[in-house]
């Protein structure tokens, strides 16, 4: 499961190197670096290289899968760090990573919104998501309609257990400069709808190859796996 994954000295010195980038990238942006949250990526990531990047002052991990959080959760050093899930999530995995996730990224259907309420409701909490949105309409992707999705969080906001924070996207990579500002768009206009149970508080996008023009279009969550931990398969 782990390959080419980098000695505990490179994954140090790669933290800071992304940090410079996020500041230099904030500051052409006229952003406060401090508002935009560098997510590790843990994905194929031994725990221990995840705890080293925790030790350089990484705060918030994100999950792809139930299976690999729920083998690698008890050997985080999870003081004063947030875990987000943000990969594809099966309805019958919730209850697994319900009680070990701060928020769940990836929600693609308005089944799994509901699933998730339950699921929290169960464990009396709240559980904040964001709306993963196929900004694209790829076949291979999944995630609301960027033209239905607005139609989709006045749906989910009725549902008890869950509340809206944002929105999550994986754009093409092709032309990535129009869905930042696609999505962009459609943030603004969740936002200005004022709809009960919804806050945008967070825009989750951009990766390793292409967090710092996410950054230009108003992304306060940035996703690193490979710039920070190397190529992974």
């Amino acid at each position: 499961m782990i390959t080419n994954q980098l000695d505990k000295d490179s994954v140090k010195h790669r933290v800071l190197e992304i940090r410079k980038k996020l500041a230099y990238a904030a500051a052409k942006s006229n952003r406060n670096v401090n508002e935009i949250s560098l997510m590790a990526v843990t994905k194929n990531v031994s725990a221990d290289l995840v705890n080293v990047a925790i030790e350089s002052g990484i705060r918030l991990l994100g999950e792809n899968r139930a299976q690999e959080l729920n083998s690698k959760y008890d050997y985080y050093e999870r003081d004063n760090v947030d875990i987000h899930f943000i990969g594809h999530l099966q309805r019958n995995k919730v209850k697994t990573i319900i009680n070990k996730v701060d928020m769940i990224e990836s929600v693609d259907s308005e089944h799994l919104a509901c699933e998730i309420g339950k699921q929290a409701l169960k464990n009396n909490k709240t559980m904040p998501i964001l709306l993963e949105i196929n900004i694209g309409k790829q076949q291979t992707k999944t995630g609301f309609d960027p033209d239905k999705v607005l139609e989709a969080a006045k749906a989910i906001a009725n549902m008890p257990g869950v509340k809206i924070r944002g929105l999550m996207t994986i754009p093409p990579k092709e032309n990535v400069t129009y869905y930042f500002e696609k999505i962009k768009d459609i943030y603004i206009d969740i936002s200005q709808e004022k709809i009960d149970n919804v806050s945008m508080d967070f825009l989750s996008m951009g990766m390793s190859s292409d967090f710092e023009k996410a950054i230009s279009f108003g992304s306060n969550i940035v996703r690193i796996g490979s710039l920070m931990f190397g190529s992974r398969y």
